[in-house]
């Protein structure tokens, strides 16, 4: 038993180095895209932003209306529509410090990380990473780091977009079904929602998109020759990530709050 624990702890050293190394290699082409010319990173950067961020927003826009009606709905069924501010402060609790971030970077993983560990999967069987590397295309610079930085900016973007959408859901509910006015409903949410919850949300989403779109590109990159480890590295990369998402945000909501 010792020594199966053993195995795994050493198994997640080593996947914890990969990734810092692997992210580490990305900060240092960021570097060597300055000096050189980002313009072909750029447009790889800006379709990673497309299709992760753009092509997100009707989802984004609908779950998190819902989230703050919802929210909104059981506190009034549990205190009464004379809880207004409570309301809101429960609604700047739940939807700011978590549901925020880690609702959007499980989104992200299940539309965008699963593409881009199969997407890297089958250029790396079809030989196309090793063609780009023999014509001395690095393939972190081209093919990594604009999906790193592609898929983080899309996080964070988002991530404010759906608290913002939750937050006027809740207010929609609350106004339309128990006629509360905006000022008894922002008792609850301006009080609270202070620059200290804004940046925790925001470092949350920070590390979230980096290490969802480090850790799918880390499986893209490892399959073998076989075409049967491409849906294989997309299924690994989304349970991994799930995975530490859910735990990072654990320690980092422990440690902050």
């Amino acid at each position: 038993m010792l020594t199966a624990a053993g195995r795994q702890a050493t198994r997640g050293l080593l996947f914890v180095g990969e990734l810092s190394m692997l992210l580490f290699r990305a900060f240092l082409e960021s570097l060597a895209v300055v000096r050189q010319g980002f313009r072909p990173v750029f447009r790889v950067y800006l379709k990673q932003v497309y299709f992760t961020g753009v092509q997100a927003l009707a989802v984004i826009l609908v779950l998190f209306l819902l989230i703050g009606a919802l929210i909104i709905t059981q506190m009034f069924n549990l205190a009464g529509t004379g809880s207004a501010s409570l309301t809101g402060k429960v609604l700047v609790w739940i939807v700011v410090r978590e549901l925020g971030p880690l609702l959007t970077a499980v989104i992200v993983i299940a539309r965008s990380g699963t593409a881009i560990a199969t997407e890297l999967a089958t250029m790396k069987i079809n030989g196309e990473i090793d063609v780009l590397e023999s014509l001395g295309i690095p393939a972190v610079r081209y093919l990594i780091l604009p999906r790193i930085l592609g898929m983080t900016t899309a996080v964070l973007v988002l991530t404010l977009y759906a608290e913002a959408v939750s937050v006027a859901g809740g207010f929609l509910t609350a106004s339309l079904a128990w006629g509360v006015p905006l000022e008894q409903f922002n008792q609850g949410i301006v009080p609270f929602l202070t620059p200290r919850e804004i940046g925790i949300s925001f470092l949350k989403s920070l590390v979230f998109g980096l290490l969802v779109s480090t850790v799918c590109c880390r499986q893209g990159l490892s399959v073998g020759g076989s075409l049967t480890q491409v849906p294989q590295a997309g299924t690994k990369g989304v349970m991994q990530s799930l995975l530490l998402v859910f735990l990072l945000d654990v320690a980092i909501t422990a440690t902050l709050y």
